[in-house]
């Protein structure tokens, strides 16, 4: 069970005007709280907030060193259960940390990790994945980094479901047992739709106008006869 380090130190205001003054200082305003823990309202490091969610170590357990600003640290292992990022900056905005009882399960979210090249993809068909990740239920001790998937023998219409997911010992997933994680399917030809159809028409009953005008300007006219002539003519 991996665990990484994180310090912390207590603030004291919750109000957005003290929480807009830690990011510009560099910190991230977060939240520690649990079943039978008391919230901490706590700020973090950014860089060092930033640093551990690149590691894709935001799934781990974190030990939060946290400072009350006594002459001790407080120690709290935790998950994170929550990082909000600002949508136009891409900055972190708020943390929530939830603490972890050895004893009790924890119930979150787990990546899937598909291995292999599924057979129907050889075929002509088209590789799914229908879910990234599955809810699940442990204990701390038995919680996965990932769960494997093996697609390599699925063919074309074969799919692979939640209750056929080779679990590691411990885990419980709590998704419906028929809901389908990854199939392989027929790779659909893309039809044109009425709006191209009629273009197209368009386009080539204008082409069929524009070759018959060229070919009657290309036929000789007959030339008429002068009125004289054609006077001259009748008195014959």
């Amino acid at each position: 069970m991996e665990i990484t380090e994180l310090a912390a130190q207590v603030r004291k205001e919750h109000k957005k005007g003290p929480a807009r003054r830690l990011r510009q200082q560099g910190f991230v305003p977060a939240i520690f709280y649990g079943r039978s823990a008391e919230n901490i309202l706590l700020a973090v490091n950014n860089k060092e907030l930033l640093k551990l969610h690149k590691d894709k170590k935001d799934h781990s357990f974190i030990k939060l060193l946290i400072d009350d600003g006594g002459n001790k640290k407080i120690e709290k292992l935790s998950l994170i259960k929550e990082l909000q990022v600002q949508p136009l900056t891409g900055k972190f905005y708020h943390a929530d940390f939830y603490e972890v009882d050895m004893k009790h399960k924890l119930t979150l979210d787990v990546l899937l990790r598909f291995i292999g090249k599924a057979i129907g993809v050889e075929n002509g068909g088209e590789l799914q994945h229908i879910k990234r990740e599955v809810k699940i239920s442990c204990l701390p001790a038995n919680l996965p980094d990932h769960i494997d998937v093996d697609v390599s023998a699925l063919d074309i219409g074969d799919s692979i479901k939640v209750k056929e997911l080779k679990l590691p010992e411990g885990i419980t997933v709590l998704d419906p047992p028929d809901a389908a994680v990854a199939a392989v399917a027929v790779i659909k030809i893309a039809k044109a739709t009425p709006e191209e159809e009629a273009a197209a028409a368009a386009k080539a009953a204008a082409a069929e106008e524009a070759e018959a005008a060229t070919a009657t300007a290309a036929t000789p006219a007959t030339a008429e006869k002068p009125e004289k002539e054609k006077g001259k003519e009748k008195g014959k």
